[in-house]
């Protein structure tokens, strides 16, 4: 049976050592939903805060960036490449966001962080006009590299 590899053996947390690992590059791809009415996304352009989309995709590379700030396990890592793209669906707000380093451990978690942050920073900027506004379904996607080597949704 698989274990915790953030635990060790009396069960308290802990930060994986990861130094005899091989540095490869690695990438990962994570997305979210963010769930709105159309008139909601019919607002987006005319939002007084400015554009939303755009805010939400520089918030989700800055938050990949910080994501061993937030997250107490996560190794701070050199990312060589981080992105956001928000695609307008017919009932909401399609984040991806990916996240590149070469590294001993992957970037799961800052391709994850950055569709969250994405997401919320979205919500923060529509609340005004919707209160029912859902984040759903952050997920990953793909990740690449690494000893486990490829994976995909």
């Amino acid at each position: 049976m698989k274990q915790l590899s953030h635990f060790d053996a009396a069960g308290q947390a802990r930060m994986v050592d990861v130094s005899s690992k091989t540095e490869t590059k690695r990438t990962a791809t994570a997305r979210a939903f963010v769930r709105m009415s159309r008139a909601t996304l019919k607002a987006l352009p005319d939002n007084p805060k400015g554009n939303p989309l755009e805010v939400a995709r520089v918030a989700g590379i800055q938050a990949a960036k910080k994501t061993a700030e937030l997250i107490p396990m996560c190794h701070p890592l050199m990312l060589t490449h981080s992105d956001v793209r928000i695609t307008l669906k017919r009932d909401g707000v399609l984040i991806e966001a990916t996240a590149a380093t070469t590294a001993q451990t992957g970037v799961e978690m800052e391709a994850l962080t950055a569709a969250s942050i994405a997401a919320l920073t979205v919500y923060d900027m529509t609340k005004a006009l919707d209160k029912g506004i859902t984040i759903e379904r952050i997920e990953l996607v793909e990740k690449t590299g690494g000893k486990s080597g490829t994976w995909r949704r």
